[in-house]
């Protein structure tokens, strides 16, 4: 426990922020070359403007908190559960972490042009994309996230992280319900063919 507890909080702390970074630098980057932002909140005070702005909260005090944790003895606020905060476990979360970080990033590059983050109403019908990860799961994005998500809570076993895993989770699935909605809307028949054949989640 000695030497993987400060390796993990360290990891936290640099993970979160380099997560941060990199989802900025993306998003600057197509924008920059696209003219177009592949970022979408939806129509202020809808159903999918709160997901983003409550997922941006959670993402930001999580990461604020990461990053507090190297130096600062913050621990008794965040309500730790002793039998839980354990090396073993702690190294689990750090490798779900990683492995979710990678899940998530290979997805992104196998939608390619098709990626958006929320729901670009205003592009017009798009490719539906069926192949690969998608031919076995319509989500498969989401469930890497909710699995990041599960891989911190392991990672710090607290309050705080049981929290953001839930509300977290209560947010994607919500959100994974509306955006299928809209693809219903853009692709009609093709989209219910493929909704049948291919389960939500797994």
């Amino acid at each position: 426990m000695e030497l993987v507890e400060p390796v993990v909080r360290i990891f936290l702390g640099i993970f979160f922020l380099m997560i941060g970074l990199q989802f900025s630098a993306r998003t600057i980057g197509l924008y920059d070359r696209m003219g177009f932002s592949h970022i979408h909140y939806g129509a202020r005070g809808k159903a999918t403007w709160w997901h983003r702005h409550t997922f941006n909260v959670f993402r930001a005090a999580i990461l604020l908190i990461c990053l507090l944790r190297i130096g600062v003895e913050i621990d008794p606020w965040l309500g730790l559960f002793p039998a839980l905060y354990q090396w073993p476990v702690l190294l689990a979360g750090m490798l779900v972490l990683m492995a979710s970080f990678t899940m998530v990033n290979y997805l992104q590059a196998y939608m390619h042009d098709d990626w958006r983050s929320g729901i670009d109403e205003g592009a017009g019908k798009r490719r539906l994309v069926t192949g690969g990860p998608f031919a076995r799961s319509r989500n498969p994005l989401f469930l890497a996230v909710m699995a990041g998500q599960f891989g911190f809570f392991l990672a710090l076993p607290s309050v705080f992280s049981l929290v953001c895993l839930v509300a977290g989770v209560l947010v994607i699935t919500r959100q994974a319900r509306e955006e299928e909605k809209v693809l219903a809307r853009q692709f009609g028949e093709e989209y219910e063919a493929y909704r049948q054949r291919v389960p939500r989640w797994l």
